[in-house]
């Protein structure tokens, strides 16, 4: 118990005396809270059709030649405000990425719970089925489930799930991860004195699994989460730019690339280049971030 309660300190120390991780979080959480506050930050609502105008349409950055000061990182082939888009398409990658990491690690840590806790023919099945899963790239695995939902879907409808269908096409193959690992906790925790003490006291299994060997499997689990969730804006950014991830009317980062990628060509940089730097800040801030607390976390650091 005295370990648990002195890790917050120790984090927090490390943490102050480390510049990468500072800096790091730091450049997340200000992408992060950018995204949050978009609706009030965001110079322009690239939803708001009706107040676009062609008139300003492929317009350079605010310091280039021909810049708009109402634009300041210029606009898109549709007159749309580069750094509003940003901001909004950011949103819905950080949706998409919470909420894959989210469903993961919660069905991930609880089937890694009950495998290391029951063992037998339950461990084995599950465990089975994740050596399955990992054998699969995630992008194939994403593109697969993104198929079949477009095959069941009408194509009426096929906006209006689209998040959803990219959150469950990426935690179906992160789950495994946290599975893995928390089903190794699980064991080495399950064999100790304290449970043990448990079982012989009276305590049910979901009790002990609740009170005693989750909140002890919980520091991998974050930090897989961290780094996942690098991940996971990765992957849909990727579905995205191929063209099985968000439509252009709920345009994410990956959606953003992939139109500013059509024009590329034609000297319009700017639509393609802020988005993608964008992401490469968040994805590299996040995944640094994640490394740092991984370190931290590990008992045999100290």
């Amino acid at each position: 118990m005295s370990a648990v309660l002195s890790a917050p300190p120790r984090v927090g120390a490390l943490f102050l005396a480390s510049p990468k991780a500072m800096i790091s979080s730091a450049v997340a959480l200000i992408l992060i809270l950018s995204a949050l506050c978009a609706p009030w930050i965001a110079p322009h609502d690239p939803f708001a059709l009706g107040s676009f105008s062609l008139m300003d349409s492929e317009l350079p950055p605010v310091w280039s030649e021909g810049g708009d000061p109402r634009f300041l990182l210029g606009t898109d082939t549709q007159g749309r405000d580069v750094l509003s888009a940003i901001l909004y398409g950011m949103r819905v990658s950080l949706l998409v990425g919470f909420a894959a990491v989210a469903i993961s690690a919660a069905v991930g840590t609880l089937f890694g719970l009950v495998a290391g806790f029951r063992g037998g023919w339950l461990d084995a099945v599950l465990m089975r089925l994740a050596d399955v899963i990992l054998s699969f790239p995630t992008i194939l695995i994403a593109l697969l489930v993104s198929g079949i939902a477009r095959g069941l879907l009408p194509d009426t409808r096929q906006e209006d799930y689209a998040v959803l269908v990219l959150i469950l096409a990426i935690a179906i193959n992160e789950w495994t991860q946290y599975a893995r690992t928390v089903r190794g906790q699980t064991l080495v925790e399950a064999s100790l004195d304290y449970v043990k003490a448990a079982r012989l006291s009276g305590l049910g299994d979901g009790r002990i699994l609740a009170r005693h060997i989750l909140p002890n499997v919980l520091s991998p689990v974050i930090v897989i989460a961290t780094i996942n969730l690098a991940l996971a804006v990765l992957a849909e950014a990727t579905l995205s730019f191929l063209g099985v991830g968000m439509p252009a009317t709920q345009p994410s980062l990956g959606t953003l690339i992939r139109i500013g990628n059509e024009n590329l060509f034609s000297g319009v940089w700017w639509v393609v280049v802020f988005p993608a730097l964008t992401l490469v800040l968040l994805v590299l801030s996040v995944n640094l971030f994640g490394d740092w607390l991984r370190d931290a976390l590990n008992p045999r650091s100290e």
